[in-house]
């Protein structure tokens, strides 16, 4: 019997391109609804229609910390108000959700699910119950990492100190009147700082190398960038030098910040260090949207799924807007296994939506 694995991450799948009044949301990433059924579908039929495959989502398929609740983007952010969120995803993306649900049914599909720092909020029951309620079937839910036949999938953000979640403290709940969730200081700046940015630049968080669109930036768009610079100085001094629900004040922690500061980390030396466990030949990250295959020893290598969402890069070399729609396929040959850095291209439409593409 055939049998394979599909792993992606960071979709970033939000409530939609369409607020219910029409209005476009600047905030949604993810536009490739169609072309994701399409790669379900291809992978349910022909050679593969009796296959085992397991779809693995290696976190940030969901973009819950960018979707508003009742028109506010709040940082106590209870199963209630994770479950509200959630419900405008699946209402926002039927295409997506649908597609799932047709895949899932089939005896020998599954899902399992690992999570991100943009899909914190799945670690709520409810959220989870919701989810499979959706798609019409159960999850392997994963919190932190999956290790199946010799590969470790992990989405990444453990291994930044502005993103880690501390696995022992999920939830807060001291003096507090409902469990909310204990979030990392990047999931806090997101919210409170970087959203109400994007709202003025929308692609901000798309363009690489960092750098360049900071010169870029003070040059062409001096008021804003001088002005969000001066912002972020105060909001990072009044954050981190301060006692709040989230964590005390730590000056250590702090300083790990500022050196692992990076945009767009490369994880290749976390994976080394994974790699070093004889059990393991593989490791597959996400999280920082650049593709990648990297061997890193004999007979074992790191893989980076990069992301479905559009790139923006300012190197002389690539410049241009990108979007490769990137996954790993893992192909089992008897007792060899073997994961493959593939795009997925499809059928080229004959014409797309010029707004929500």
């Amino acid at each position: 019997m055939k049998k394979i694995k599909l792993i992606m991450s960071d979709f970033h799948v939000g409530r939609g391109p369409w607020g219910a009044n029409g209005s476009y949301n600047i905030l949604e990433d993810f536009f490739q609804d169609g072309k994701f059924r399409e790669l379900l579908r291809y992978h349910s039929q022909g050679e593969y229609a009796d296959a085992e495959v397991e779809l693995i989502f290696n976190g940030d398929i969901l973009n819950l910390i960018q979707c508003d609740f009742h028109g506010h983007y709040p940082v106590i952010i209870t199963e209630t108000v994770s479950t509200h969120k959630l419900a405008n995803i699946i209402k926002g993306h039927p295409v997506f959700f649908k597609a799932l649900k047709e895949f899932l049914s089939q005896k020998k599909h599954f899902l399992t699910y690992v999570i991100g720092n943009h899909d914190q909020e799945m670690l709520w029951p409810k959220a989870r119950e919701q989810f499979e309620k959706a798609i019409g079937a159960e999850v392997n839910w994963r919190n932190i990492y999956y290790q199946v036949d010799g590969i470790h999938v992990e989405h990444g953000h453990q291994y930044e100190a502005v993103n880690r979640i501390d696995p022992s403290r999920l939830f807060l709940t001291e003096n507090l009147p409902e469990p909310i969730l204990n979030l990392p200081w990047g999931t806090l700046f997101t919210i409170q700082f970087l959203l109400k940015v994007k709202a003025k630049r929308p692609a901000l968080d798309k363009v690489r190398p960092f750098k360049a669109l900071l010169w870029w930036s003070l040059v062409h768009d001096t008021y804003l960038t001088l002005s969000s610079l001066f912002k972020l100085a105060c909001y990072f001094l009044s954050t981190r030098f301060s006692k709040n629900r989230y964590r005390q004040s730590s000056l250590k922690m702090t300083l790990k910040i500022l050196k692992e500061a990076s945009v767009f980390p490369e994880l290749a030396d976390s994976a080394r260090q994974i790699l070093r466990s004889s059990e393991l030949h593989t490791v597959v990250f996400g999280h920082s949207h650049v593709y990648m295959y990297i061997p890193v020893a004999e007979g074992k290598t790191y893989i980076n799924t990069g992301t479905w969402t559009d790139i923006i890069s300012m190197d002389i070399e690539s410049f241009a807007r990108q979007n490769r729609l990137t996954y790993v396929r893992v192909e089992y040959d008897g007792e060899t296994v073997t994961p493959l850095l593939r795009y997925w291209i499809g059928v080229i439409p004959v014409e797309d939506d010029a707004i929500a593409s």
